[in-house]
């Protein structure tokens, strides 16, 4: 059993997800002023999760990691966000301790964390999935999904992540990046229709 708490961070509105497990507490995505939040609501801190590496869901990386003394795990394919801050937006730099390559399940303490790549958003765009709970970053969305239209996305990819996704058979909760959460099963249902306009 997993408990989920949820706070809306920064001008974009990025969602930070705590998830807690019997291992303890994991910071998911921690954007643009996240840090008040995570001080006040992390008592047993056990690792940093990002699922790209967009300014919005990595600003508070590098603070996080340094005032909880945790590691961060981030999409390999992205780990050159972190510490080059390619978008100029001054994102203060983190170096990731565990680049995750590809699709990979780690364990941290007993607490299995599934790392499923979907590129094409950004190159590394990943979900991550506890239990029940798969954290989809900016990949899909309730009704949308990712951008394709930023520097280092990749439409191709982006439709061959989708096709991906619609052969997953696991039902779970979606938790994105932005906006309400849903699930695979009704997403499933829905995604198809923009392989067309990609």
């Amino acid at each position: 059993m997993i408990n989920i708490k949820v706070k809306l961070m920064g001008a974009y509105q990025t969602i930070c997800y705590i998830v807690t497990t019997n291992a303890g507490d994991f910071s998911i995505d921690p954007g643009v002023g996240a840090m008040s939040w995570l001080m006040k609501n992390v008592k047993n801190p056990k690792a940093i999760l990002n699922t790209h590496g967009h300014f919005d869901h990595v600003w508070s990386n590098k603070e996080a990691k340094e005032y909880f003394k945790i590691p961060i795990y981030v999409p390999k394919a992205d780990a050159f966000m972190l510490e080059n801050d390619p978008f100029g937006q001054g994102t203060p730099p983190s170096k990731p301790d565990y680049p995750v390559n590809g699709d990979k399940t780690i364990e941290i303490d007993g607490t299995k964390i599934e790392y499923i790549h979907y590129p094409g958003h950004t190159p590394g765009s990943s979900a991550i999935v506890i239990g029940d709970a798969f954290f989809s970053g900016d990949f899909i969305f309730q009704n949308s999904i990712g951008r394709v239209d930023f520097p280092y996305s990749n439409p191709t990819d982006m439709k061959k992540s989708i096709k991906k996704f619609l052969a997953l058979k696991r039902d779970m909760v979606i938790y994105p990046g932005h906006g309400a959460k849903t699930t695979v099963k009704i997403e499933q249902g829905r995604v198809g229709v923009w392989l067309k306009y990609i």
